[in-house]
């Protein structure tokens, strides 16, 4: 009995050798920066930390895929190193002699890629999946929506126009009046001008007063007294 087991022991290991290698089908290689990230702080990665990453990829495939039945005995480590490298599948829960696509791999691992970091206190740069693309950040959102601000553009440039034809105008009633009041004060004056015609200077009239002619003025003086 002791026998049959170390055999299908052998046997499983054997098959788990042959799944995960370097560049294997389906395999991922990770990388971990715990030194770098967080400095005195950093944790030393042993057989414990295994654990936890396993049943974190256990998680992911289960979440990613409610028909997952994936166990932390599916998820397979290899040539782990003492920088803290390695490779990793995941294989068929159903078939244990056969892994999981690496496409539904890489879709579950970027879907939960936050709860992978947080679980090892790190982020994207210093836990590295070496095939998966960086996980991007959502984009930032304003706290005042694009068009509101676009609105209170526009708003503020017509308010400003109707300002600046409003005192334009204003401005100009003051200036006509202005020069309607100068133009009355000098009728009113009844100011003389003088100007100069072929070299001899020469009164206007006043228009108000009308102007006498001296050589007329004597005539009817003279006729007057007879």
């Amino acid at each position: 009995m002791l026998g049959v087991l170390l055999l299908a022991f052998s046997v499983v290991s054997v098959a788990s050798a042959e799944l995960c290698k370097p560049d294997a089908q389906n395999a991922f290689k990770v990388r971990l920066s715990i030194k770098t990230a967080l400095g005195d702080n950093a944790y030393a990665w042993d057989a414990n930390e295994e654990y936890l990453f396993k049943a974190m990829i256990a998680f992911t495939m289960r979440r990613y895929s409610s028909k997952s039945t994936t166990q932390i005995s599916n998820v397979l480590l290899c040539n782990v190193t003492d920088r803290v490298s390695f490779w990793f599948v995941v294989t068929d829960s159903s078939k244990n002699t056969t892994t999981v696509p690496g496409s539904e791999v890489e879709a579950a691992i970027r879907m939960n890629r936050n709860r992978i970091n947080s679980a090892f206190l790190l982020s994207d740069k210093t836990l590295q999946f070496l095939k998966i693309s960086t996980t991007l950040s959502p984009p930032v959102e304003p706290s005042t929506p694009v068009w509101l601000i676009v609105f209170g553009v526009v708003l503020s440039l017509i308010v400003a126009g109707i300002v600046f034809l409003v005192v334009s105008g204003i401005q100009q009633r003051k200036k006509k009046n202005k020069e309607s009041t100068e133009r009355e004060n000098l009728e009113e004056k009844g100011e003389v001008t003088i100007t100069i015609e072929n070299g001899i200077p020469c009164e206007t009239l006043d228009l108000k007063a009308g102007h006498v002619n001296g050589v007329f003025a004597a005539d009817d003086e003279r006729f007057t007294s007879l």
